[in-house]
Protein backbone atom coordinates (compact mmCIF):
# COMPACT_ATOMS: atom_id res chain seq x y z
CA UNK A 1 0.00 0.00 0.00
CA UNK A 2 1.27 3.55 -1.21
CA UNK A 3 -0.11 5.21 2.10
CA UNK A 4 -0.61 4.40 5.48
CA UNK A 5 -3.99 4.40 6.58
CA UNK A 6 -4.52 4.46 9.61
CA UNK A 7 -1.82 7.56 10.02
CA UNK A 8 -4.25 8.86 7.46
CA UNK A 9 -7.24 8.26 9.89
CA UNK A 10 -5.33 9.86 12.73
CA UNK A 11 -4.32 12.87 11.33
CA UNK A 12 -7.79 13.56 10.38
CA UNK A 13 -9.47 12.36 13.92
CA UNK A 14 -11.20 9.80 13.11
CA UNK A 15 -9.50 7.37 15.41
CA UNK A 16 -10.94 7.43 18.49
CA UNK A 17 -10.41 4.44 20.47
CA UNK A 18 -8.39 0.82 18.71
CA UNK A 19 -7.99 -2.29 20.57
CA UNK A 20 -4.63 -3.21 19.80
CA UNK A 21 -1.73 -0.83 18.82
CA UNK A 22 -0.69 -3.46 16.33
CA UNK A 23 -3.38 -3.29 13.96
CA UNK A 24 -1.09 -0.39 12.35
CA UNK A 25 1.23 -2.82 11.21
CA UNK A 26 -1.47 -5.38 10.49
CA UNK A 27 -3.13 -2.68 7.71
CA UNK A 28 0.35 -2.39 6.18
CA UNK A 29 1.11 -6.35 5.21
CA UNK A 30 -1.71 -7.26 3.16
CA UNK A 31 -5.21 -6.32 2.80
CA UNK A 32 -7.87 -7.57 5.85
CA UNK A 33 -11.14 -8.22 5.84
CA UNK A 34 -13.26 -5.47 8.61
CA UNK A 35 -17.13 -5.18 8.38
CA UNK A 36 -19.46 -2.12 9.97
CA UNK A 37 -23.19 -2.11 11.19
CA UNK A 38 -26.43 -0.28 9.92
CA UNK A 39 -29.49 -0.29 11.82
CA UNK A 40 -32.59 -0.74 9.20
CA UNK A 41 -34.70 1.80 11.46
CA UNK A 42 -35.30 3.43 8.16
CA UNK A 43 -35.13 3.05 4.44
CA UNK A 44 -32.36 5.76 3.98
CA UNK A 45 -29.57 6.28 6.04
CA UNK A 46 -28.64 10.16 6.97
CA UNK A 47 -25.68 12.42 7.36
CA UNK A 48 -25.35 10.91 11.17
CA UNK A 49 -23.92 7.54 9.02
CA UNK A 50 -21.38 9.63 6.69
CA UNK A 51 -18.67 8.87 9.25
CA UNK A 52 -19.00 4.86 8.88
CA UNK A 53 -19.85 4.85 5.35
CA UNK A 54 -16.45 7.06 4.32
CA UNK A 55 -14.68 5.28 6.18
CA UNK A 56 -15.12 2.25 5.24
CA UNK A 57 -14.87 3.76 1.58
CA UNK A 58 -11.55 4.66 2.92
CA UNK A 59 -10.15 1.50 3.57
CA UNK A 60 -11.99 -0.23 0.44
CA UNK A 61 -10.10 2.44 -1.76
CA UNK A 62 -6.98 1.23 0.00
CA UNK A 63 -7.19 -2.32 -0.74
CA UNK A 64 -8.85 -3.64 2.02
CA UNK A 65 -12.01 -6.11 1.88
CA UNK A 66 -15.48 -4.16 3.03
CA UNK A 67 -18.10 -5.99 4.78
CA UNK A 68 -21.95 -3.50 5.36
CA UNK A 69 -24.11 -5.61 7.66
CA UNK A 70 -27.60 -4.31 7.57
CA UNK A 71 -29.08 -5.66 10.78
CA UNK A 72 -32.29 -6.92 9.88
CA UNK A 73 -32.13 -9.38 12.73
CA UNK A 74 -30.52 -6.93 15.24
CA UNK A 75 -32.78 -4.38 13.88
CA UNK A 76 -35.91 -6.19 15.05
CA UNK A 77 -34.19 -6.10 18.84
CA UNK A 78 -33.22 -2.26 19.08
CA UNK A 79 -29.08 -0.90 19.79
CA UNK A 80 -29.53 0.87 23.61
CA UNK A 81 -26.19 2.13 23.07
CA UNK A 82 -26.40 6.17 23.12
CA UNK A 83 -30.24 5.96 23.41
CA UNK A 84 -32.74 7.11 26.68
CA UNK A 85 -35.49 4.58 26.19
CA UNK A 86 -36.21 1.81 24.34
CA UNK A 87 -36.98 2.05 20.13
CA UNK A 88 -39.69 0.97 18.80
CA UNK A 89 -39.77 -2.51 17.46
CA UNK A 90 -40.45 -3.22 13.44
CA UNK A 91 -42.47 -5.54 11.84
CA UNK A 92 -40.55 -7.43 9.07
CA UNK A 93 -42.11 -6.40 6.29
CA UNK A 94 -41.11 -2.61 6.91
CA UNK A 95 -37.17 -4.06 7.69
CA UNK A 96 -37.41 -6.13 4.46
CA UNK A 97 -38.24 -2.31 2.48
CA UNK A 98 -35.99 -0.18 4.94
CA UNK A 99 -33.07 -2.57 3.87
CA UNK A 100 -33.10 -2.15 -0.05
CA UNK A 101 -33.44 1.44 1.09
CA UNK A 102 -30.38 1.10 3.07
CA UNK A 103 -28.33 -0.73 0.45
CA UNK A 104 -29.23 1.44 -2.35
CA UNK A 105 -27.53 4.43 0.09
CA UNK A 106 -24.40 2.22 0.60
CA UNK A 107 -23.85 1.80 -2.90
CA UNK A 108 -23.35 5.65 -3.28
CA UNK A 109 -20.36 5.38 -0.99
CA UNK A 110 -19.51 1.73 -1.95
CA UNK A 111 -18.03 -0.09 -5.12
CA UNK A 112 -20.60 -3.10 -4.71
CA UNK A 113 -19.53 -4.58 -8.32
CA UNK A 114 -15.64 -4.12 -8.86
CA UNK A 115 -13.11 -6.68 -8.49
CA UNK A 116 -12.65 -5.78 -4.75
CA UNK A 117 -16.81 -5.23 -4.57
CA UNK A 118 -18.07 -4.38 -0.85
CA UNK A 119 -20.56 -7.10 0.48
CA UNK A 120 -23.79 -5.94 1.70
CA UNK A 121 -25.47 -8.98 4.19
CA UNK A 122 -27.85 -9.29 6.46
CA UNK A 123 -27.35 -10.98 9.54
CA UNK A 124 -30.83 -12.10 9.95
CA UNK A 125 -28.98 -14.84 7.24
CA UNK A 126 -27.30 -16.47 9.98
CA UNK A 127 -29.59 -15.85 12.66
CA UNK A 128 -32.81 -17.64 11.24
CA UNK A 129 -31.36 -21.00 11.89
CA UNK A 130 -30.69 -20.13 15.33
CA UNK A 131 -32.90 -21.28 17.83
CA UNK A 132 -33.33 -19.96 21.52
CA UNK A 133 -31.31 -22.88 23.60
CA UNK A 134 -28.75 -23.20 21.08
CA UNK A 135 -27.85 -19.54 21.21
CA UNK A 136 -28.25 -19.67 25.10
CA UNK A 137 -26.09 -22.74 25.53
CA UNK A 138 -23.70 -22.27 22.74
CA UNK A 139 -23.10 -18.32 23.07
CA UNK A 140 -24.77 -17.04 25.78
CA UNK A 141 -22.47 -19.23 28.64
CA UNK A 142 -19.51 -17.07 27.30
CA UNK A 143 -20.64 -13.84 29.06
CA UNK A 144 -21.29 -12.77 32.53
CA UNK A 145 -23.83 -10.93 33.74
CA UNK A 146 -21.40 -8.72 35.60
CA UNK A 147 -19.33 -8.05 32.74
CA UNK A 148 -22.25 -7.15 30.34
CA UNK A 149 -23.51 -5.10 33.72
CA UNK A 150 -20.01 -3.07 33.43
CA UNK A 151 -20.82 -1.98 29.78
CA UNK A 152 -21.36 2.22 29.29
CA UNK A 153 -24.09 1.54 26.94
CA UNK A 154 -25.76 -1.26 29.74
CA UNK A 155 -24.64 1.00 32.67
CA UNK A 156 -26.08 4.36 31.19
CA UNK A 157 -29.45 2.90 30.70
CA UNK A 158 -29.75 1.05 33.98
CA UNK A 159 -29.23 4.78 36.12
CA UNK A 160 -32.00 6.19 34.54
CA UNK A 161 -34.73 4.74 36.89
CA UNK A 162 -37.61 5.88 34.74
CA UNK A 163 -36.85 3.93 31.47
CA UNK A 164 -34.50 1.28 32.87
CA UNK A 165 -33.59 -1.47 29.91
CA UNK A 166 -35.34 -4.64 28.88
CA UNK A 167 -34.27 -8.06 28.37
CA UNK A 168 -34.45 -7.65 24.65
CA UNK A 169 -32.33 -4.59 24.48
CA UNK A 170 -29.61 -5.64 27.29
CA UNK A 171 -29.16 -8.97 24.84
CA UNK A 172 -28.08 -7.07 22.12
CA UNK A 173 -24.47 -7.08 22.77
CA UNK A 174 -24.64 -10.71 22.29
CA UNK A 175 -26.26 -10.77 19.00
CA UNK A 176 -23.72 -8.05 17.88
CA UNK A 177 -21.00 -9.86 19.34
CA UNK A 178 -21.97 -13.22 17.73
CA UNK A 179 -22.05 -10.76 14.54
CA UNK A 180 -17.88 -10.55 14.64
CA UNK A 181 -17.81 -14.09 15.64
CA UNK A 182 -20.01 -15.32 12.62
CA UNK A 183 -17.98 -12.86 9.87
CA UNK A 184 -14.60 -13.68 11.58
CA UNK A 185 -15.25 -17.81 10.96
CA UNK A 186 -17.11 -17.50 7.36
CA UNK A 187 -15.71 -14.31 6.10
CA UNK A 188 -11.98 -13.85 8.05
CA UNK A 189 -13.43 -10.48 8.61
CA UNK A 190 -10.88 -9.12 11.41
CA UNK A 191 -11.91 -5.55 12.55
CA UNK A 192 -15.03 -4.43 13.28
CA UNK A 193 -15.67 -0.65 13.21
CA UNK A 194 -18.16 2.05 14.54
CA UNK A 195 -18.73 4.75 17.02
CA UNK A 196 -17.34 5.12 19.95
CA UNK A 197 -20.71 4.10 21.66
CA UNK A 198 -20.31 0.99 20.20
CA UNK A 199 -17.31 0.10 21.92
CA UNK A 200 -18.65 -1.99 24.48
CA UNK A 201 -20.55 -3.87 21.75
CA UNK A 202 -16.75 -4.45 19.71
CA UNK A 203 -15.03 -5.57 22.67
CA UNK A 204 -18.00 -8.09 23.59
CA UNK A 205 -17.39 -9.56 20.01
CA UNK A 206 -13.53 -10.21 20.38
CA UNK A 207 -13.84 -11.95 23.55
CA UNK A 208 -15.97 -13.93 22.16
CA UNK A 209 -14.12 -14.66 18.90
CA UNK A 210 -11.50 -15.81 21.47
CA UNK A 211 -13.18 -17.86 24.17
CA UNK A 212 -14.55 -19.87 20.50
CA UNK A 213 -11.54 -20.03 18.59
CA UNK A 214 -9.26 -19.43 21.29
CA UNK A 215 -6.72 -16.11 22.32
CA UNK A 216 -4.06 -16.50 19.68
CA UNK A 217 -6.81 -15.37 17.44
CA UNK A 218 -6.50 -11.66 15.99
CA UNK A 219 -9.33 -9.81 15.60
CA UNK A 220 -9.08 -5.60 16.53
CA UNK A 221 -12.25 -3.44 17.12
CA UNK A 222 -11.71 0.36 15.65
CA UNK A 223 -14.03 3.44 16.74
CA UNK A 224 -14.41 6.88 15.51
CA UNK A 225 -15.47 10.00 17.30
CA UNK A 226 -19.20 10.64 17.37
CA UNK A 227 -19.85 13.65 15.30
CA UNK A 228 -20.88 16.47 17.55
CA UNK A 229 -21.44 20.46 16.75
CA UNK A 230 -19.08 22.91 18.52
CA UNK A 231 -22.39 24.68 19.60
CA UNK A 232 -23.57 21.56 21.43
CA UNK A 233 -26.59 20.78 18.48
CA UNK A 234 -26.98 17.69 16.69
CA UNK A 235 -25.06 17.22 14.28
CA UNK A 236 -27.61 15.62 10.82
CA UNK A 237 -30.53 17.81 12.00
CA UNK A 238 -31.71 20.89 10.77
CA UNK A 239 -34.97 23.34 11.25
CA UNK A 240 -36.54 20.90 8.68
CA UNK A 241 -35.51 17.79 10.42
CA UNK A 242 -33.09 14.71 10.24
CA UNK A 243 -31.06 15.41 6.99
CA UNK A 244 -30.86 12.06 4.93
CA UNK A 245 -28.92 10.05 1.98
CA UNK A 246 -31.76 9.57 -0.31
CA UNK A 247 -33.00 12.56 -2.48
CA UNK A 248 -37.02 11.77 -1.95
CA UNK A 249 -36.20 12.50 1.69
CA UNK A 250 -33.90 15.23 1.83
CA UNK A 251 -33.67 17.38 -1.91
CA UNK A 252 -29.76 17.81 -2.89
CA UNK A 253 -30.58 21.53 -2.68
CA UNK A 254 -31.22 20.97 0.49
CA UNK A 255 -28.56 18.85 1.60
CA UNK A 256 -25.77 20.94 0.10
CA UNK A 257 -27.48 24.16 1.80
CA UNK A 258 -27.00 22.21 4.88
CA UNK A 259 -23.65 21.89 4.79
CA UNK A 260 -22.97 25.77 3.28
CA UNK A 261 -24.10 26.23 6.52
CA UNK A 262 -21.43 24.82 9.11
CA UNK A 263 -19.99 26.78 11.65
CA UNK A 264 -16.62 27.86 11.06
CA UNK A 265 -15.80 26.49 14.54
CA UNK A 266 -16.91 22.84 12.92
CA UNK A 267 -16.14 22.98 9.13
CA UNK A 268 -12.60 21.84 9.36
CA UNK A 269 -13.02 19.01 12.00
CA UNK A 270 -16.01 18.05 9.23
CA UNK A 271 -13.49 18.88 6.08
CA UNK A 272 -11.24 16.01 7.78
CA UNK A 273 -13.92 13.38 8.31
CA UNK A 274 -16.14 13.56 5.43
CA UNK A 275 -13.60 14.87 2.44
CA UNK A 276 -10.94 13.17 0.41
CA UNK A 277 -8.43 16.50 0.78
CA UNK A 278 -4.91 15.80 1.95
CA UNK A 279 -3.40 17.75 4.64
CA UNK A 280 -1.74 21.13 2.76
CA UNK A 281 -5.33 21.16 1.18
CA UNK A 282 -7.02 21.05 4.47
CA UNK A 283 -4.16 23.94 5.74
CA UNK A 284 -4.83 25.98 2.78
CA UNK A 285 -8.80 25.61 3.93
CA UNK A 286 -8.24 26.22 7.46
CA UNK A 287 -6.27 29.74 7.00
CA UNK A 288 -9.20 30.87 4.70
CA UNK A 289 -11.07 30.15 7.76
CA UNK A 290 -8.85 31.69 10.24
CA UNK A 291 -8.09 35.09 7.33
CA UNK A 292 -11.07 35.31 4.99
CA UNK A 293 -13.97 33.44 6.90
CA UNK A 294 -16.37 35.76 4.80
CA UNK A 295 -15.74 34.50 2.12
CA UNK A 296 -16.58 30.59 3.12
CA UNK A 297 -14.52 28.72 1.12
CA UNK A 298 -14.47 25.58 3.62
CA UNK A 299 -17.99 25.88 3.88
CA UNK A 300 -18.43 25.53 -0.14
CA UNK A 301 -15.95 22.92 -0.43
CA UNK A 302 -17.57 20.74 2.12
CA UNK A 303 -19.92 20.89 -0.03
CA UNK A 304 -19.35 20.81 -3.51
CA UNK A 305 -17.30 17.47 -1.75
CA UNK A 306 -20.41 15.40 -0.18
CA UNK A 307 -22.54 16.72 -2.95
CA UNK A 308 -21.32 14.82 -5.56
CA UNK A 309 -20.18 12.16 -3.93
CA UNK A 310 -23.87 11.41 -2.82
CA UNK A 311 -26.07 13.48 -5.49
CA UNK A 312 -23.28 13.56 -8.78
CA UNK A 313 -22.08 15.81 -10.71
CA UNK A 314 -24.91 17.04 -12.15
CA UNK A 315 -27.13 17.94 -9.13
CA UNK A 316 -23.77 20.01 -7.76
CA UNK A 317 -24.40 21.65 -10.98
CA UNK A 318 -28.04 22.23 -10.67
CA UNK A 319 -28.07 23.26 -6.82
CA UNK A 320 -25.34 25.88 -7.42
CA UNK A 321 -27.08 27.17 -10.51
CA UNK A 322 -30.01 27.59 -7.94
CA UNK A 323 -28.26 29.05 -5.01
CA UNK A 324 -26.66 31.81 -7.38
CA UNK A 325 -30.16 32.24 -9.32
CA UNK A 326 -31.92 32.96 -5.76
CA UNK A 327 -30.39 36.37 -5.25
CA UNK A 328 -30.07 37.38 -9.11
CA UNK A 329 -32.83 38.12 -12.12
CA UNK A 330 -31.62 34.67 -13.32
CA UNK A 331 -34.49 33.51 -10.95
CA UNK A 332 -37.14 33.23 -14.01
CA UNK A 333 -34.09 30.36 -15.46
CA UNK A 334 -34.77 27.77 -12.82
CA UNK A 335 -37.09 24.89 -13.31
CA UNK A 336 -40.15 23.96 -11.29
CA UNK A 337 -38.31 21.22 -9.35
CA UNK A 338 -35.37 23.58 -8.42
CA UNK A 339 -37.70 26.26 -7.37
CA UNK A 340 -40.07 23.66 -4.88
CA UNK A 341 -36.63 22.73 -3.27
CA UNK A 342 -35.26 26.18 -3.14
CA UNK A 343 -37.94 27.99 -1.61
CA UNK A 344 -39.35 24.25 0.70
CA UNK A 345 -39.22 26.26 4.14
CA UNK A 346 -40.65 29.50 2.84
CA UNK A 347 -44.29 30.23 4.10
CA UNK A 348 -46.60 30.17 1.46
CA UNK A 349 -49.84 31.60 0.05
CA UNK A 350 -52.02 29.82 -2.49
CA UNK A 351 -53.97 32.23 -5.03
CA UNK A 352 -55.81 31.80 -7.76
CA UNK A 353 -55.31 32.46 -11.41
CA UNK A 354 -58.56 34.77 -11.36
CA UNK A 355 -56.78 37.13 -9.01
CA UNK A 356 -53.59 37.27 -11.21
CA UNK A 357 -55.68 37.82 -13.91
CA UNK A 358 -57.78 41.23 -12.60
CA UNK A 359 -54.39 42.75 -11.46
CA UNK A 360 -52.90 41.59 -8.02
CA UNK A 361 -51.84 45.05 -5.81
CA UNK A 362 -48.54 44.19 -4.54
CA UNK A 363 -49.57 46.37 -1.93
CA UNK A 364 -51.97 43.77 -0.62
CA UNK A 365 -49.72 40.58 -1.42
CA UNK A 366 -47.33 41.90 1.05
CA UNK A 367 -50.05 42.62 3.50
CA UNK A 368 -51.52 39.23 2.92
CA UNK A 369 -48.36 37.13 3.17
CA UNK A 370 -47.32 38.97 6.54
CA UNK A 371 -44.01 40.55 4.87
CA UNK A 372 -45.89 44.07 5.71
CA UNK A 373 -48.33 44.58 8.98
CA UNK A 374 -50.20 47.03 6.97
CA UNK A 375 -50.95 48.55 3.68
CA UNK A 376 -49.22 51.75 4.92
CA UNK A 377 -46.36 49.89 5.96
CA UNK A 378 -46.23 48.18 2.45
CA UNK A 379 -46.32 51.39 0.16
CA UNK A 380 -43.33 52.59 2.68
CA UNK A 381 -41.44 48.88 1.92
CA UNK A 382 -41.67 49.30 -1.59
CA UNK A 383 -40.68 52.98 -2.51
CA UNK A 384 -38.00 52.56 0.27
CA UNK A 385 -36.35 49.84 -2.20
CA UNK A 386 -36.50 47.20 0.06
CA UNK A 387 -39.49 44.51 -1.96
CA UNK A 388 -38.90 42.44 -4.53
CA UNK A 389 -40.88 40.16 -6.73
CA UNK A 390 -39.03 37.39 -8.66
CA UNK A 391 -35.78 39.03 -7.06
CA UNK A 392 -36.47 41.99 -9.13
CA UNK A 393 -36.59 45.54 -6.86
CA UNK A 394 -40.24 46.91 -7.58
CA UNK A 395 -40.25 50.61 -6.23
CA UNK A 396 -43.71 51.25 -7.81
CA UNK A 397 -46.21 51.18 -4.70
CA UNK A 398 -49.07 51.13 -7.51
CA UNK A 399 -47.51 48.03 -9.24
CA UNK A 400 -50.31 44.84 -9.67
CA UNK A 401 -48.93 41.17 -10.13
CA UNK A 402 -50.39 39.43 -12.85
CA UNK A 403 -49.68 35.72 -14.99
CA UNK A 404 -46.61 37.33 -16.28
CA UNK A 405 -44.81 37.17 -13.25
CA UNK A 406 -45.41 33.58 -12.74
CA UNK A 407 -42.14 31.09 -12.95
CA UNK A 408 -42.21 27.85 -13.44
CA UNK A 409 -44.32 25.99 -11.57
CA UNK A 410 -46.76 28.57 -10.66
CA UNK A 411 -44.69 30.64 -8.54
CA UNK A 412 -44.06 33.73 -7.25
CA UNK A 413 -41.59 35.11 -5.37
CA UNK A 414 -42.47 38.06 -2.62
CA UNK A 415 -38.86 39.22 -0.97
CA UNK A 416 -38.75 41.84 2.08
CA UNK A 417 -35.36 43.00 2.92
CA UNK A 418 -32.07 40.71 2.00
CA UNK A 419 -33.62 37.11 3.42
CA UNK A 420 -37.49 37.64 4.61
CA UNK A 421 -39.59 35.28 1.62
CA UNK A 422 -42.90 34.38 0.76
CA UNK A 423 -44.20 32.21 -2.25
CA UNK A 424 -47.22 32.92 -3.82
CA UNK A 425 -48.45 29.58 -5.73
CA UNK A 426 -51.26 28.78 -7.88
CA UNK A 427 -51.00 24.80 -7.54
Amino acid sequence: MTTNLYRDLESRGILKQVTSPDLEKRLQERPLTLYCGFDPTSDSLHVGSLLPLLTLRRFQKAGHRVIAVAGGATGMIGDPSGKSQERSLLNRETLAHNLRGITHCLSKFLDLTGPNAAKVVDNASWFAGLSYIDFLRDIGKHFTVNHMLAKESVRARLEDREHGISYTEFSYMLLQAYDFHHLFQTHGCELQIGGSDQWGNITAGLDLIHSLSGHEAKAFGLTHPLVMKADGTKFGKSEGGTIWIDPAKTSPYEFYQYFMQTADADVMTFIGYFTDLDADAREALARSVREKPEAREAQRTLARELTTLVHGAAELERVEKASQALFGAEIRTLDARTLREAFAGAPSTKITAEKLAAGYPLVDALVDSALCSSKGAARKEITAGGVYVNNERIQDAAHALSSSALLEGGMIVLRRGKKTYHVLSTQ
